[in-house]
């Protein structure tokens, strides 16, 4: 059964006031990076999002949810799925810390690291069918029934093995299901680092054909090509805007293959963060190798793990005093120059408060418009004009507020919730699927 975009809004209404099940079905859909003014404001920047617009108007949104420390990827995402802060779920940045350069690039892919139980182990306990494609840290995701986890090989963006796929199907469950999916539709599936909207076109391709087969009552999918086209191109570059309105069909698509499943299903488009523009790259590694504090294997005594628009100072020995005043007085004589680009430098306490980076002696927080840079040679800061990037402080920079939009049955028509924190998104769903999440003790959202 085929259902028109163009008639989501008419499903929201007709739907609006039906009986609530014991569970209403949720299809979640990331886009990252997506900024709320993409939607809110989206005649300032002439955007042809017609899906976007009429979930706006069909439902509630926020101004914006005030993200995770750092505001980057897999900690987004994972504190989505569990409503708690990465120093609590575990999953601290995208890039393993790796200071003895052993773990190959290694992401933080693998559901096994996440410390708290996520919206799907509640669906699944509580016996309900669960989906989820490309959505970050879901590697070996038990409960989660039909999954396409979000995986590579190398360097992100960069030459792949075309056996990858062979790869892909091997981390993808049930068994043989990719290869299916691929023979039913005529398509190969991504291996893992296809970042532009052909992509998330295969991604939502493989999505629609699992919500068609096997109708999931909870679903996440993730898109990822607005990320990319951010930090090439910078936040509502001409690259951005168009990448966000190939994505807007998209949804619509998906949107309507879950409504043809479930009409009383709610749907929700959020993102991990927003986005700033940059023009500079301040190399913080690079006063840490000049001090000795980084050496080749087991040598090292201190150093940045970059997320972004922050880095993490991690000591070999939490306890080397000697090694953490060192670091101090880097640290407060690279903030004394204001080109530099530094905003703030945070001791444990701080950063215990905001949520992040457990282990860290340090963070040293960047200015929008500069991003922490790992070279370790060369000039320490570097004019790079053009792109964006994220990971800064979510508590002083608002251009990090990412978005949250939803509408389906019960759900309030065109109500503004203002700021919200993102950890109140998967106390919200847990509600609204009928599931228990204890763990998840922020206040459900005012969306009904």
């Amino acid at each position: 059964m085929r259902i028109n975009p163009a008639a989501l809004c008419l499903c929201f209404a007709a739907t609006a006031f039906a009986q609530a099940p014991t569970h209403t079905p949720v299809l979640m859909i990331s886009i990252d990076g997506m900024k709320p003014e993409y939607v809110t404001h989206a005649d300032e920047h002439h955007l042809k999002i017609p899906t976007l617009r009429r979930i706006l108007a069909e439902g509630t949104h926020a101004e914006g949810v005030v993200g995770v420390f750092p505001t980057v990827t897999y900690p987004s995402h994972t504190t989505l799925v569990t409503g708690v802060a990465p120093a609590v779920h575990g999953i601290l940045s995208n890039v393993r810390f790796d200071p003895e350069h052993h773990f190959g690039g290694a992401w933080y892919w693998y559901a096994d690291a996440i410390k708290v139980p996520t919206l799907y182990t509640a669906a699944h306990a509580a016996g309900l069918s669960t989906a989820s494609v490309s959505w970050p840290v879901t590697v070996d995701a038990s409960a989660i029934d039909f999954l396409i986890p979000e995986y590579w090989r190398g360097d992100l963006g960069g030459p792949t093995n075309p056996d990858d796929r062979f790869m892909m199907n091997a981390v993808s469950r049930p068994d043989g299901e990719l290869a299916r999916i691929a023979a039913r539709i005529a398509t190969p599936y991504t291996m893992g680092t296809e970042t532009d909207l052909a992509g998330d076109e295969t991604r939502t391709l493989f999505s629609i054909d699992i919500l068609a087969q096997h109708k999931p009552v909870f679903m996440t999918i993730h898109l990822s090509s607005l990320d990319e086209e951010e930090h090439m191109h910078g936040p509502f570059s001409p690259q951005a805007n168009a990448d966000l309105e190939g994505l807007d069909g998209m949804v619509g698509r998906l949107a309507a293959q879950e409504l043809a499943n479930y009409p009383s299903a709610v749907i929700l488009i959020v993102s991990d963060h927003g986005f700033a523009a940059i023009d500079h790259v301040t190399n913080l590694g690079i006063p840490f190798a000049e001090a000795g504090l980084i050496g080749p294997g087991k040598s090292w005594k201190a150093e940045p793990w970059s997320s972004g628009g922050m880095a993490a100072i991690i000591l070999h020995d939490p306890a080397d005093t000697a090694t953490h005043d060192k670091v101090a007085a880097i640290l407060a004589k690279l903030i004394a120059d204001p080109a530099n680009g530094i905003e703030a430098i945070l001791d444990p306490s701080a950063v215990a408060a905001l949520g992040g980076f457990p282990d860290a002696a340090f963070v040293v927080t960047m200015k929008p418009g500069y991003v922490a840079g790992s070279s370790l040679s060369g000039p320490l800061v570097i004019p790079l004009p053009g792109r964006g990037t994220h990971g800064y402080n979510p508590a002083t920079t608002p251009e990090m507020h990412a978005g949250f939009f939803i509408a389906g049955r019960g759900i309030s028509k065109a109500k503004h919730l203002g700021i919200i924190d993102m950890r109140q998104i998967a106390s919200t769903v847990a509600q609204i699927l009928g599931i228990s999440l204890p763990t998840a003790t922020q206040p459900v959202l005012p969306i009904h």
